[in-house]
């Protein structure tokens, strides 16, 4: 059995143990709790994604600043694998160990609504902040006429182009969403492209990405045809709306895009920027890479309309507070900061996404009026941009649609497939009894 330190010993002991504590360890996200109480501060828990290594820096630098300028908050940062994420919300808050306040992805904000994790901000943040966020945010982070969470960025979906090819092919340049492309005259241009390609393959839609990418890149093929993923008046059904006729139709053309050789099936990743084709139907993460390959040759383009105006998706990693939390007032003091017009550049200017406030995108290079990529937040600011639905069944929705879409590009039945996707999605719905929201 190991001896007690001498008594002699005990007043260099507590010194040493005291310097560790304030000093902290190095590669440690946060100081410990004891270090946080001698410095009588209130410590608050977050998890964030673990992202590209850029927006961890800057999130860390972010916490960094707070701390230091905080007289009565410790934040404690945690970063959590992006792939596995809401696996392991999920697992936390079985086990009753949720942070005190979470980034998610939007979509999964109304599941964790129902399931009674997260609160509501009213009162919380200030009105000048809340009325300074783009609506998209707003839209995506409000149920039930409450707002639950907000984003410090948003996403933009759309169409990167060389403009000598739509030149040479005489095709119309589009300079704003009002002036997108119909479906049909999107397609006359595919073939004329095709016609000067040595493959015919013209266009990328980022076959080797996976996951969620196929309902966030290609739902608005729906919303554009007049149809979607679900009603979205109860959110009951989704049969004769994921499979209705504009649905059908809509997803057929796609197909045959992928039949007639037109897409470039992209296992490198570098269809667009290395010039194997001429259009690249993807997001605002693109940018940088496509404008190093292409200068002055690059362009943005709105999605086509398939007959009830152009749409495009939205929506990315917001903040929440969580039920659990002691001091909701000091948390969302944090996401305020995280709000502020300099710290939400930071992000953007790291990760190239869409600013989430006005004030914001008006001081960014890329998204400001003359920017190169303001067709994106004019999305946004429009309502050209839809939410994924507004349900605690999105997860059981998205997925359903990513099997669906598979099936479509493999040459499956179009109608089929849809059909049996809305089967599936309403049994879970109908299993849940409808997802009835609890109140807080």
């Amino acid at each position: 059995m190991r001896k007690g330190i001498p008594k002699k010993f005990l007043f260099f002991y507590h010194l040493v143990l005291t310097l560790l504590l304030l000093g902290g360890v190095s590669g440690c996200e946060r100081p410990a709790k004891d270090q946080q109480e001698l410095l009588g501060k209130t410590p608050l828990s977050i998890w964030a994604h673990a992202g590209q290594e850029k927006e961890r820096e800057v999130l860390r630098a972010q916490v960094a600043r707070f701390n230091q300028q905080s007289q009565t908050v410790q934040v404690n940062l945690t970063f959590i694998p992006e792939r596995d994420y809401n696996a392991q919300v999920q697992s936390a808050a079985i086990a009753g160990d949720l942070p005190d306040i979470l980034e998610f992805d939007g979509p999964y904000l109304y599941n964790y609504i129902w399931q009674g994790h997260i609160v509501p901000m009213e009162g919380l943040l200030p009105q000048r902040l809340v009325d300074d966020i783009l609506p998209s945010i707003i839209d995506q982070g409000t149920h039930g006429g409450h707002l639950y969470s907000v984003g410090v960025f948003d996403s933009g979906l759309g169409l990167y182009a060389r403009k000598d090819l739509l030149e040479d092919a005489d095709a119309r340049i589009p300079q704003s969403f009002t002036e997108a492309w119909s479906v049909a005259e999107f397609e006359d241009i595919l073939r004329e492209l095709a016609r000067n390609d040595t493959d015919g393959a013209v266009l990328d839609i980022k076959l080797n990405y996976g996951g969620e990418w196929f309902t966030y890149g290609f739902s608005p093929i729906l919303q554009s045809a007049g149809a979607d993923l679900i009603e979205r008046k109860s959110y009951r059904k989704s049969t004769e709306v994921l499979n209705s006729p504009e649905a059908v139709e809509a997803m057929k053309r796609l197909q045959k895009w992928i039949d007639k050789g037109l897409i470039d099936p992209n296992l490198d990743d570098a269809a667009f920027p290395t010039g194997r084709v001429a259009l690249s139907w993807v997001g605002h993460w693109e940018y940088a890479r496509y404008a190093e390959a292409h200068n002055d040759n690059l362009v943005l383009l709105p999605l086509p309309d398939f007959g009830s105006g152009s749409r495009t998706g939205q929506g990315s990693w917001n903040w929440g507070i969580m039920k659990n939390c002691a001091y909701p007032e000091k948390a969302a003091d944090f996401i305020s900061f995280l709000m502020s017009t300099p710290e939400i550049l930071a992000m953007c200017n790291a990760n190239g996404a869409v600013p989430g406030t006005k004030s914001a995108v008006r001081q960014s290079p890329l998204y400001s009026q003359k920017g190169p990529l303001h067709l994106f937040a004019e999305q946004l600011l429009k309502g050209v941009a839809v939410p994924r639905p507004k349900t605690p069944a999105y997860p059981v929705i998205t997925n359903e649609f990513q099997r669906a879409f598979q099936q479509i590009r493999n040459n499956g039945n179009v109608k089929k497939a849809l059909t049996s996707a809305a089967s599936r999605i309403d049994q879970d719905i109908q299993d849940n009894n409808g997802y009835p929201f609890k109140t807080n």
